[in-house]
C-alpha cells in the first residue's frame, strides 16, 4: 500500500516580509522623530544585523582559518614549555604511603641517562634536562610528614607524580594507598589539581603475571579520585624515560587562582644585612618567574608562614640550568639576536610612589561614629509604626530598638494576641553553660585535641587527662543535642532569662522583619576595608593584572625582598626540604576585611564548636582564626549555628586578609600531634 508524503511550503527569497511596527504605545512618526530628533549616531561597528551574511564557503573558510589559528597557538605553547628559554617543568613527587623509599626512587631517576644533564641546587630541587626531548624538567619531593609543605609544593607543580610501591620496606604487603595517601590526594584534590600521573615502584620483584594484578589494584584504588589516570612503572631506566615524555607532552591543567598570580619556588635563598641594624636585612630569593602574568617591583609579594613583603627590586640573571648540546648551539647561532636580548641583565627597581603599602588595617576615628540626623521619609515612617509606649524593665545598657522586641513583665508579647507564638522565631546564639563565669567571658574556649596517631594502651592510661576527656565528651552531649533540637535553649535555673537571653533578639518573621544590618557594629568594622561593588572591582583588578608591565614568566630572576627580619630567615634555614614559595598580592590583597567562605564538614565525625580556633589555607595564605558558623542560606538574615555538624554546609565568618574569588579553601583543626610518624 502506497502512503501520500505531504509536503510543506517553504518560503523563497522573494518571501513578503511586513515591516513591523516600532512606534510604541501607539505614538505618532512625529512624536518618535522628536524624541530622537538632539540624539546622534554612534558611530562604531556595526551590529551582526546589518552585517552582510556570508555563504557556505566563506563561512567555512572562515571556519577553518580561526581553528588553524588556534592549533598554531597551541602548538607554539607545547613547544615552549619546559624548553631552552621556559621555566622547566616542575614535578612534585608524593607518595600515597608513609613508609615507601624514594631514595630509590630518586637514584633511577638520575641514574636514568648518561646524556642528561643533572644538576641540584642549593634548596635540593633535582634539575633534569633531556637533550633527546629538548626539554628541562624539575622535580621537588616534599616531607611525607609535613602536610602543608606538600600542599605547598602541589600548588605551583605543573605536574604532580603519585607515587606508592608494592610492598614496605620490611618485606611485608602493605596497602596501595594508606591513610597518609588518602589524606593528602584528598587535600590536594580540594586545594585544585594540576596535571596528574600514577605510578607503581618496587613492581619488578613480582612475578610477570602478577604485575598486571598489581597494577589493576592500584588503578581500582586511585579511581575514586582519579578515574581517567593510567599507571605507571617505576622501577627502569625505560620507566623513567617514559615519564618525562608523558609530562612533557600531556596537556596542562590550569589553576585561575595560581596563574592569575605571578609565584616562584625558590632554588636559592641568601640574606643581607642593612648597614643600620643587623637583625633587619634583604632577603634575596632565586628562581623562574611562573604564573601567566609579569611581575612587577611595584607590587607586594606574600611567603606562606612568613608575611606580606616589599620588593626593593627584581633582577633578572642567566639560567644556571641550561641543557648544553649541539641542537642548542644552533639554535642560538640561529637566532642570536632575541638571545642576546634574553640573557641581558635587567634590573627593575621599586618606585615609592607607585609601590603599594604594607598598611593592613584604617585608624578609625572616633569623630565619624555619630549617628547622623534621620531623613523626613524615615521621620515619616516611624511615625506611621509608631506602637503604644510601654514602661519595661530590661537590662542595663539596652537600647530603645533593642527594648522594642524585649516582652513585658507578665509575660505579654508586643504582637497581638491572635498571632501565634509559633510564627516568632529567635536568632540563636551561642549555647552557654549557666554559670557566671560563662557568661563574663564567652570569647575564651579551649581547642580540644584529638590525636589520630596509634598509641599503646599502657602509655594512654598514664597520660590520660581526666579533665580533657570529661570536656570533650560535653562537647559531644552538647552538639548531639543541637543537632537534635537545633531551635530550642534550655531556661537556665541559677539565673534569671531576661540576664540569660538578653543578647537574644525576638522576631516576629524572620523573614520580612526589618533588621538593620548596620546596627551596633563593633568598632573593629571601622578598621577593615569594604567594597561598594566587590564583582565590579574583581573584574577590574583582574583585567588589569593581565596588562601589567614587567618582568616576563620564564625568566630566571633573583627577587630583593626589603625589611625582613633575621629571625624569619633562620625560621626557614631550619626548616629542611620544605619548599620557599614567593607569591605575588593582588590589590587589597593586604588589608583586612570580613570574609566569608562556605565550609563543608567531611572526612570526620567530630563536630566543630563555633568560635573555636581552626587553620583555613586560603590560595597561597595561611592562617589562623576563630570563625563565627551560619547557615547556607539565600535573604538577609542567616540563622546562628552553634556547631557545624558531620556532613553539613555552613557559613564560616571571621576577619581576614581580603582574597578575590574564586579561591580555594581548606580548613584544618589543631592538634597536639601534627607528624603522621
Amino acid at each position: 500500500m502506497n502512503t501520500m508524503r505531504q509536503e510543506t511550503h517553504r518560503s523563497g527569497a522573494f518571501k513578503q516580509c511586513n515591516k513591523q511596527h516600532k512606534t510604541g504605545r501607539h505614538r505618532s512618526k512625529s512624536a518618535v522623530n522628536k524624541e530622537f530628533k538632539d540624539k546622534q549616531n554612534i558611530i562604531g561597528k556595526s551590529s551582526k544585523r546589518f552585517e552582510k551574511n556570508l555563504g557556505k564557503d566563506a563561512r567555512r573558510n572562515q571556519l577553518l582559518q580561526h581553528r588553524k589559528k588556534k592549533r598554531e597557538q597551541i602548538l607554539a605553547q607545547k613547544r615552549n614549555f619546559g624548553g631552552f628559554f621556559t621555566a622547566p617543568i616542575l614535578i612534585c613527587i608524593i607518595p600515597l604511603q608513609n613508609n615507601i623509599d624514594l631514595k630509590s626512587i630518586l637514584s633511577i631517576i638520575t641514574g636514568m641517562d648518561e646524556d642528561a644533564n643533572i644538576a641540584t641546587s642549593p634548596s635540593g630541587i633535582i634539575h633534569v634536562g633531556i637533550p633527546k626531548f629538548k626539554q628541562r624538567f624539575s622535580i621537588i619531593v616534599p616531607p611525607i610528614d609535613d602536610v602543608f609543605a606538600t600542599l605547598d609544593a602541589a600548588k605551583v607543580a605543573n605536574t604532580i607524580l603519585f607515587v606508592t610501591s608494592n610492598q614496605a620496606n620490611n618485606g611485608i604487603p602493605a596497602e596501595v594507598i594508606d591513610d597518609w595517601g588518602r589524606e593528602i590526594i584528598m587535600s590536594c584534590l580540594a586545594q585544585g589539581l594540576s596535571s596528574t600521573m600514577v605510578a607503581v615502584h618496587n613492581i619488578s620483584s613480582l612475578h610477570i603475571k602478577k604485575r598486571q594484578e598489581c597494577k589493576q589494584a592500584v588503578q581500582r584504588a586511585i579511581s575514586k579520585w582519579l578515574p581517567e589516570e593510567k599507571v605507571l612503572e617505576l622501577d627502569t631506566t625505560a620507566d623513567c624515560l617514559n615519564m618525562f615524555r608523558r609530562a612533557g607532552s600531556q596537556k596542562q591543567k590550569n589553576l585561575f587562582y595560581r596563574d592569575i598570580r605571578s609565584y616562584l619556588l625558590a632554588e636559592q635563598v641568601s640574606f643581607e644585612s642593612d648597614k643600620d641594624s643587623l637583625d633587619i636585612g634583604t632577603l634575596i630569593v632565586s628562581g623562574y618567574l611562573r604564573g601567566m602574568t609579569s611581575l612587577s617591583a611595584n607590587d607586594l609579594v606574600h611567603i606562606p608562614g612568613f608575611g606580606n613583603f616589599q620588593m626593593s627590586c627584581i633582577r633578572t640573571s642567566e639560567d644556571p640550568y641550561l641543557i648544553e648540546h649541539a641542537e642548542r648551539k644552533k639554535f642560538l647561532s640561529d637566532n642570536k639576536m632575541e638571545v642576546e636580548g634574553r640573557f641581558k641583565t635587567v634590573i627593575l627597581t621599586a618606585d615609592p610612589e607607585k609601590q603599594e603599602s604594607l598598611e593592613s588595617e584604617y585608624i578609625p576615628d572616633p569623630m565619624n561614629a555619630e549617628q547622623t540626623w534621620p531623613t523626613k521619609e524615615e521621620l515619616a515612617e516611624a511615625a506611621v509604626n509608631r506602637n503604644r509606649k510601654i514602661v519595661k524593665v530590661v537590662p542595663k545598657g539596652t537600647s530603645e530598638y533593642q527594648a522594642a522586641w524585649i516582652p513585658d513583665e507578665d509575660g505579654e508579647s508586643i504582637c497581638s494576641e491572635n498571632e501565634s507564638e509559633d510564627n516568632m522565631s529567635v536568632e540563636e546564639a551561642k549555647s552557654e553553660s549557666g554559670s557566671t563565669e560563662d557568661l563574663e567571658d564567652d570569647e575564651e574556649y579551649e581547642t580540644i585535641t584529638i590525636s589520630e596517631a596509634p598509641l599503646d594502651e599502657e602509655r594512654y592510661d598514664q597520660d590520660i587527662d581526666m579533665s580533657e576527656e570529661k570536656q570533650a565528651m560535653e562537647k559531644f552531649k552538647e552538639a548531639k543535642l543541637d543537632a537534635q533540637f537545633p531551635d530550642e535553649v534550655d531556661t537556665p535555673q541559677d539565673i534569671l532569662a531576661k540576664i540569660r537571653f538578653q543578647k537574644y533578639r525576638g522576631l516576629e518573621s524572620f523573614r520580612t522583619s526589618p533588621w538593620d544590618p548596620k546596627e551596633n557594629l563593633p568598632t573593629d568594622y571601622s578598621r577593615i576595608i569594604e567594597f561598594a561593588d566587590y564583582d565590579r572591582r574583581r573584574k577590574r583588578i583582574y583585567k588589569e593584572r593581565e596588562n601589567i608591565k614587567g618582568v616576563t614568566p620564564g625568566c630566571y630572576i633573583q627577587v630583593y625582598i626589603s625589611r625582613v627580619s633575621r629571625e624569619t630567615f633562620k625560621a626557614f634555614a631550619m626548616a629542611e626540604n620544605k619548599p620557599l614559595i614567593v607569591t605575588v598580592l593582588l590589590p587589597y590583597e593586604q588589608k583586612m576585611s570580613l570574609l566569608n567562605v562556605v565550609l563543608k564538614h567531611s572526612g570526620s565525625t567530630r563536630p566543630i564548636e563555633s568560635k573555636e580556633k581552626l587553620i583555613f589555607q586560603c590560595g597561597f595564605r595561611r592562617f589562623a582564626a576563630c570563625p563565627i558558623f551560619s547557615q547556607h542560606t539565600n535573604g538577609i538574615k542567616h540563622k546562628y549555628e552553634r556547631y557545624l555538624q558531620s556532613d553539613s554546609t555552613v557559613v564560616a565568618s571571621m576577619y581576614a586578609p581580603v582574597i578575590f574569588s574564586p579561591c580555594p579553601i581548606l580548613c584544618y583543626i589543631e592538634k597536639k600531634v601534627v607528624s603522621w610518624n
